[in-house]
């Protein structure tokens, strides 16, 4: 050392050194704190099981998302009077100072169509009202509860996405399916407690409506395709055995281990597991996806194509997944954007899903699968009572339906909610609620309760404060309950 080097020190004071290394040491105690608050997971496996809040109703949850938003009102929540006042100018109150997405002058009424295909039914004991459109929804109506009163804060279809599956507008928090696996862990350890299925382009929010956010990513969801490898990179590569791949793992994980047991960040267990459960799946992925083993009845039941991706394939999956212990599994069907031609577009999309999800509701119920198992229909939003485009049903194949986020209906059924059930009463025109409204984070309240969860304790500590699914909204649907 300098001799200048030891006056220095030897005239630094104990404020000086603290002044002029102050910033770093804030910054290593930020870092600690955020260590803190990453680490909550804690450690051991992230996907054991774990205990309820209190008794669940659900084990499992499948959740259906129409990509795009689906016509509700020409599917469940038929208005005689919007089809009696068809093509007349609409109402200044639906229109001036409300946020559409397209429509920018005031646009005429739009009723569903004096069409056979059209007619609504009253369906089962229940009497509930489904459109002709979803004949084999139709003959499972008293499994279903349909809530026909959902608002949302979101207009358009990213932030409407992750408002419904995240419980907020923007990018960045854990999605639904994710909370739940955080929350209850998974029953079964060779596959992932929360897997996808998609079938066309998830446009919009993207691979965030399952994604997990700022919570560990070993809970965020697993894609599955449909055709090659059902996960990238599953199989090994040629010339690399199965022991090979057990010694490289190994060797992998040793490494990490010490690496975890230095720093502790939370991603590095998340990968330690991951590596293990990518072992696992492939034994256990192959298997799983093996449809053609199913019997020629159940192929018949949902209209499979086997080699073929299909909603119905898919949907098929969604059954062999949760009997198989997968907490969450969330099917994602593209296609129901329809601003113009709704008219000629929904019978065709109607078609492509309704036999697979009733398949899905009579087969989980077969096998005594479906009292524990919440089935989920959904949307972003709903669709406009008013037009957009043409006006008028003059030009029927071209008229559409804009966004539509003051009311609109989705269905439970299954996993403790009540069946042959409709809760919630639009206006007469069908834009807003005039009887129990229900908020999304009310949604996803429910829908945590059912799985034993309570949405105000299930919380992840990040950035110095306690966050949940619900954020600070949200009340379990009494009403729903069985």
């Amino acid at each position: 050392m300098r001799d200048s080097d030891m006056l220095t020190c030897l005239q630094m004071t104990r404020r000086y050194l603290l002044q002029k290394s102050g910033y770093g040491l804030g910054a290593c105690a930020l870092s600690t704190l955020f260590q803190q608050d990453c680490s909550a997971v804690g450690k051991g496996n992230p996907l054991a099981v774990r205990k309820p809040h209190f008794p669940a109703r659900a084990k499992s949850v499948i959740y259906i998302h129409l990509v795009g938003a689906p016509s509700h009102l020409d599917l469940f929540d038929f208005k005689p009077e919007l089809q009696k006042r068809n093509g007349e100018l609409c109402p200044d109150e639906f229109f001036v100072g409300k946020k559409l997405a397209f429509i920018r002058k005031q646009p005429t009424l739009l009723g569903t169509p004096k069409d056979p295909r059209y007619e609504y039914k009253k369906c089962g004991q229940s009497g509930i009202e489904i459109s002709n459109l979803l004949p084999n929804l139709q003959k499972v109506a008293d499994e279903m509860c349909v809530i026909k009163t959902v608002t949302t804060e979101q207009f358009n279809h990213a932030p409407a996405q992750l408002h419904l599956l995240t419980g907020f507008g923007r990018f960045g928090r854990p999605s639904i399916g994710s909370w739940a696996t955080y929350g209850l862990g998974s029953e079964n350890q060779n596959l992932p407690g929360f897997v996808v299925l998609i079938t066309g382009n998830v446009a919009g929010a993207g691979s965030s409506a399952w994604g997990s956010g700022f919570i560990p990513s070993v809970y965020q969801g697993v894609e599955f395709r449909s055709q090659g490898d059902p996960v990238l990179f599953l199989s090994n590569p040629k010339g690399v055995s199965v022991e090979s791949r057990r010694r490289i793992i190994d060797s992998v994980n040793r490494l990490n281990q010490v690496e975890y047991a230095d720093v502790a960040d939370p991603e590095i267990e998340t990968r330690i597991n991951q590596y293990e459960m990518a072992y696992r799946m492939q034994t256990s992925v192959p298997e799983l996806m093996d449809i053609e083993s199913e019997t020629k009845q159940t192929h018949e039941l949902y209209g499979t194509l086997p080699g073929k991706p299909s909603f119905a394939n898919n949907c098929l999956l969604a059954r062999r997944l949760v009997e198989r212990g997968v907490r969450f599994v969330q099917l994602f069907d593209s296609g129901w954007d329809m601003h113009s031609g709704v008219f000629k577009s929904l019978p065709k999309k109607c078609e492509q899903v309704d036999r697979p999800i009733a398949a899905l509701l009579k087969d989980l119920k077969q096998r005594g699968l479906l009292d524990e198992t919440l089935v989920v229909w959904s949307s972003e939003f709903g669709r406009t009572p008013m037009a957009q485009g043409t006006n008028g049903m003059d030009k029927v194949l071209t008229v559409g339906r804009d966004h539509h986020k003051e009311g609109f209906a989705l269905w439970m059924a299954g996993g403790g909610v009540k069946g042959g059930h409709v809760h919630g009463k639009t206006d007469e025109l069908g834009y807003a609620p005039v009887e129990n409204r229900v908020d999304t984070h009310d949604l996803n309240a429910t829908i945590m309760h059912l799985l034993g969860m309570d949405h105000e304790r299930l919380t992840f500590k990040y950035q110095g404060r306690q966050y949940r699914l619900t954020d600070i909204f949200g009340n379990v649907i009494q009403e729903v309950l069985s």
